[in-house]
């Protein structure tokens, strides 16, 4: 497992990218970015967005191989600034679009509702490589990060809509503490600790 930094953050894209530009489930990723020509670069966007917030409010990790990613936020650091403005406002621009904006805003009201008060740990988003799935990269990342941070008290806390991703969750021994279903797909809440 290596550490990101800044310099990874064209790969970390890529990888993500290359997860999610097929899925046609409903799911966060579909959510925000609608079909469309300028897709992937819209896709891009977000992404990138994600890394740059992970980056500053928590840790990106990549697998030993390079072919999949893990990207985490520690709620006690997230707060607004100038920065995170910035990016709120580029994401909006190159992703978003002002005729999607309300439904993002409603989901991420519903999301930050539905997510604990206390300190946590949010994985963010975790991918691999279209051509690296099956291969494990991700799971064996998912292990070695869950490990350093075993001694931790704090919980982590994630959100799926996958019911794939919810099986692959409750066997690292994650368990569903919630289910939401306001934004016409169900979005399940799941706690480790």
């Amino acid at each position: 497992m290596i550490k990101a930094t800044d310099k990874d953050k064209d790969l970390v894209v890529s990888i993500l990218v290359s997860a999610f530009k097929d899925l046609e489930e409903d799911n966060s990723i579909n959510f925000i970015v609608e079909n469309g020509e300028d897709r992937i670069d819209r896709m891009r966007a977000l992404m990138g967005y994600l890394f740059e917030k992970s980056m500053l409010f928590g840790e990106v990790y990549l697998s030993q191989n390079k072919n999949a990613c893990l990207l985490l936020s520690f709620s006690e650091k997230e707060k607004v600034t100038l920065k995170t403005i910035g990016l709120d406002i580029k994401l909006l621009f190159k992703c978003i679009g002002f005729k999607n904006l309300f439904n993002v805003l409603k989901r991420q009201k519903i999301i930050k509702d539905f997510y604990p008060k206390e300190a946590h740990i949010k994985p963010v988003i975790m991918g691999a490589l279209k051509e690296a799935y099956g291969s494990g990269s991700a799971a064996r990342m998912v292990l070695r990060v869950m490990s350093q941070y075993k001694k931790n008290k704090k919980p982590v806390v994630l959100d799926t809509v996958s019911e794939y991703n919810i099986k692959l969750y409750q066997k690292f021994g994650f368990k569903i503490i919630r289910e939401e279903k306001t934004l016409g797909f169900p979005i399940s809440l799941l706690r480790l600790n």
